[in-house]
């Protein structure tokens, strides 16, 4: 038999509006979500970045502006997303790279195009911890874990270290981690659709095609991990804002609630931000200084990212 490789290009479209973190999808004929997809013409396309710009200029009406590659995703399983790649062969290898892609607001996509923003914490409710523990986490995925991993200590281990059972510290950029432990268990939708298994009582959050909620998973988990050492959280403000917008943005991204004052004296010692003399007064509240991101500042040097220092009740 013949196999045909395909290629695909997968977008992770991040934006962050009312302190919620947004991610743009579409839905598949079958009514899962889906991330924007297209795939990579050789002929037409003369590279990748290209190929996705334009794939995401057709699908959502939007024009890209911070991209990076996150990872290529090739497992001899994964589903072949039929929606967007109607003309492959049911032998085809699908190849998906996926980007991430940062956005300053989420704008309305409009007629007419399909594509629409979701709160990303729809498909890892257990990934917020803003107001505290998740309850999904001790009521519903930990019982699930623990009778999964009876009897093997390795599985035990590493839903305790994924999860922070038992005590252990919640480490936020375990997203990808949590996601495959919970796929390997049997305990999201995915798995049992790709096994063709009966569906699992339990909901832990939103399904996605193919295996866009593992490509989205691997973007949450570069984002985490990149606000703290790269200024790419200034992708997701407007030019200008106030520090508790900084302040809430990162929260968003990282699920966690952090200690201002602490905050705030970090990201003094940084020099990524620099205050305009304008005050914002269109909340009704006292009026804040507004700030901007010294992008040229940083645009010849390794510009740190920021400091995330918890809550101590965190």
């Amino acid at each position: 038999m013949t196999y045909s490789v395909l290629i695909g290009l997968s977008a992770v479209m991040v934006a962050v509006q009312d302190d919620t973190p947004l991610v743009l999808v579409t839905q598949r004929e079958t009514g899962e979500d889906a991330l924007p997809f297209g795939p990579f013409d050789p002929e037409r396309h003369r590279t990748f970045d290209l190929s996705l710009r334009g794939w995401v200029r057709e699908q959502t009406g939007f024009e890209l502006g911070y991209v990076e590659q996150l990872y290529t995703f090739g497992d001899k399983d994964r589903e072949t997303p039929e929606a967007t790649l109607a003309d492959a062969p049911p032998s085809a290898r699908v190849i998906s790279v996926g980007y991430l892609a940062l956005m300053p607001e989420a704008a309305p996509t409009g007629d007419p195009f399909e594509a629409r923003w979701q709160g990303w914490y729809r498909y890892f409710p257990w990934e917020d911890h803003r107001n505290g523990r998740p309850a999904i986490i001790d009521a519903e995925l930990a019982p699930h874990l623990y009778t999964w991993a009876a009897g093997n200590q390795q599985r035990l281990d590493r839903a305790r270290i994924a999860f922070g059972l038992d005590g252990a510290r919640w480490v936020e950029e375990r997203v990808l981690e949590r996601y495959e432990l919970l796929y390997e268990a049997g305990l999201v939708a995915e798995c049992t659709r790709d096994a063709d298994l009966p569906h699992h009582d339990t909901h832990l959050g939103a399904t996605m095609a193919s295996d866009h909620r593992r490509i989205l998973a691997t973007a949450l988990a570069r984002l985490r991990g990149k606000v703290k050492y790269r200024p790419v959280v200034f992708e997701l403000l407007p030019e200008r804002f106030t520090l508790s917008a900084l302040q809430r943005t990162v929260e968003a991204i990282l699920g966690l609630s952090l200690h201002t004052q602490n905050f705030r004296r970090a990201l003094d010692k940084t020099d990524l931000v620099a205050g305009t003399g304008r005050l914002e007064t269109s909340t009704g509240g006292r009026p804040a200084e507004l700030y901007e991101f010294r992008r040229d500042y940083v645009r010849g040097i390794a510009a740190p990212g920021l400091a995330t220092p918890r809550k101590t009740q965190d």
